[in-house]
């Protein structure tokens, strides 16, 4: 199993140098792809099955032992995170096989090295191969947000660009702090060394671990770090911006590493570092994103306020910070990711229905296919709201249960509850823009001005509604799954213990710190 980790980096990152070579030959650019894609599903999926057992998998590359070499890490965790970017690869490069890869020369070399970085970044055991992979999906995904150009693109890659670089320039100088106060990278390592540190070192090392609060803020898109988003996502090519809905909960993900194996409980000068921050900060991200989803003018820009809305429904669950908050963050973090692609996807079929309108939420003639696409929209409405019982509804369920004994949890059930039903409301509306406040006046009414949406085009909407299915028939073991990988989160000693050994300085981490319960009562 321990050989197959490294698999998912090596398989993208050989298959996207081939690609370059390729040049204009899309015919087999488009078979490479897709038989790498697929490779990834399966061998993704062989991953978190061999993870389920709890066991932790470390790939130590050259045979060179940790700290002192790279190394990559599975387990439950990042099992779910590569399994979760495998199957939104497989719908947005369905999707873009119909047409919309032709539009540049190296779109499936980028797709794949994107799918390098993102992998990379969640199988990594040190922050400086974090930074590396970090850049490397971000120079990637440049460059498929401006693919296909146009001035919108150039305007909001732009934007992008500069934000996230600014984003790198603050990695780099929180992880120099750290490097500085614990001289090492290893994740592992540093947990030993920050839970360790002197009173001293403290201010340095809070200095630090915020500095990359804000990175990973920006990377997630959270208040007030996340204005860059809708731009960017609803100007992207409609599978770019399905790929995209993963990119956020990168961010999601480092900061749930991070702040649960370094600055966690155990953490000592350091400890529980960014938990005053996470909630109210995801509560505000909720109520303004909700405000923009309501305030949207196409659908396109109404899924981009959406994935704000998720990315601050998961950051409540670890805003909370107890192991079943941080199971149903995961759990909905899965869902969310799926829907919002599957939104992407659908705006982009709705748009090539109604001709030059698009996806404008504005009174014109019928779409051409109303009914097929009407009851896609409706599913993705109920989906993305959170309407019983499909998975949506059972993560915030989740999450409502694990804020129950939390000295906020009035604030938690208000805004999670009021964001889903405002959400329901912003896609009513948008659902009678398109459907039901039509142009029926047979002088001016086209209903045929639009493309049809085709066999071909379902399929990766089938494929994404599936796994909205499947997450809601096989709540349970989606839900224990993420439940035991929660309980791994909050206790990390099994995680270093891994990497490093049964290092001496492992027998007394986590002794001071307090025993993982539901910690009801405490405040934000």
């Amino acid at each position: 199993m321990n050989h197959w980790i490294i698999a998912p980096i090596v398989l993208p990152a050989m298959s996207a140098a081939i690609l370059v070579l390729l040049g204009s030959k899309l015919g087999l650019q488009r078979a490479l792809n897709l038989a790498v894609t697929l490779g990834l599903v399966a061998i993704n999926l062989n991953l978190a099955m061999g993870a389920a057992d709890g066991s932790v998998g470390v790939y130590a590359l050259g045979d060179w032992p940790a700290p002192f070499g790279i190394v990559l890490v599975l387990d439950r965790l990042s099992a779910i995170m590569l399994l979760l970017t495998s199957i939104i690869a497989l719908a947005s490069l369905l999707y873009a096989l119909r047409g919309s890869d032709a539009s540049g020369k190296y779109f499936h070399a980028l797709f794949q090295f994107l799918l390098m970085g993102l992998n990379g970044a969640f199988l990594t055991g040190d922050f400086f191969n974090l930074f590396v992979f970090f850049e490397v999906l971000l120079i990637a995904s440049y460059g498929l947000l401006l693919h296909g150009s146009g001035g919108p693109r150039l305007k909001a890659g732009f934007h992008y660009v500069a934000i996230n670089l600014t984003g790198s320039a603050l990695f780099l100088i929180g992880v120099t702090l750290l490097y500085a106060m614990t001289g090492t990278l290893n994740m592992a390592d540093m947990a030993l060394k920050v839970a360790a540190a002197p009173a001293g070192d403290a201010a340095l090392i809070r200095a630090g671990a915020l500095i990359m609060l804000v990175v990973f803020a920006i990377k997630a898109a959270l208040l007030p770090l996340y204005f860059w988003l809708p731009d960017a996502y609803s100007v992207a090519k409609a599978p770019v911006a399905a790929m995209f809905a993963i990119m956020t909960k990168v961010g999601a993900y480092a900061v749930i590493r991070i702040y649960t194996l370094i600055f966690g409980a155990a953490a000592g000068v350091a400890a529980d570092v960014a938990m005053p921050w996470l909630l109210p900060v995801a509560l505000a991200t909720m109520v303004l994103a909700t405000v923009g989803a309501l305030a949207s003018g196409s659908v396109r820009v109404l899924a981009s306020y959406l994935t704000v809305t998720s990315v601050g429904t998961i950051f409540v669950g670890i805003g909370l910070f107890t192991p079943t908050a941080l199971s149903a963050a995961l759990y909905y973090l899965a869902h969310s990711t799926v829907t919002i692609s599957l939104l992407f996807l659908l705006a982009d079929l709705i748009g090539r229905n109604r001709g030059d309108v698009r996806d404008r939420l504005t009174r014109t003639f019928p779409v051409a296919q109303p009914a097929l696409l009407g009851w896609l929209f409706l599913l993705g409405a109920a989906a993305v709201a959170g309407v019983p019982p499909l998975s949506g509804f059972l993560g915030k369920v989740m999450l409502l249960q694990g804020a129950q004994n939390h000295a906020h949890a009035v604030w938690v059930w208000a805004v999670v509850l009021g964001s889903a039903l405002f959400m329901l409301i912003a896609m009513a509306r948008a659902g009678s823009m398109l459907f039901w406040h039509v142009d029926t006046d047979p002088d001016t009414a086209r209903v045929d001005s639009g493309m049809h949406a085709s066999r071909a085009d379902l399929v990766p909407l089938a494929l994404l509604i599936g796994c909205i299915v499947a997450l809601t028939i096989w709540a349970g073991p989606a839900a224990r799954y993420t439940a035991a990988a929660a309980n791994d989160l909050m206790q990390p000693a099994g995680y270093i213990r891994a990497v490093l050994g049964d290092s001496p300085a492992l027998q007394s981490f986590g002794r001071s710190a307090p025993a993982v319960v539901e910690r009801g009562g405490q405040g934000s």
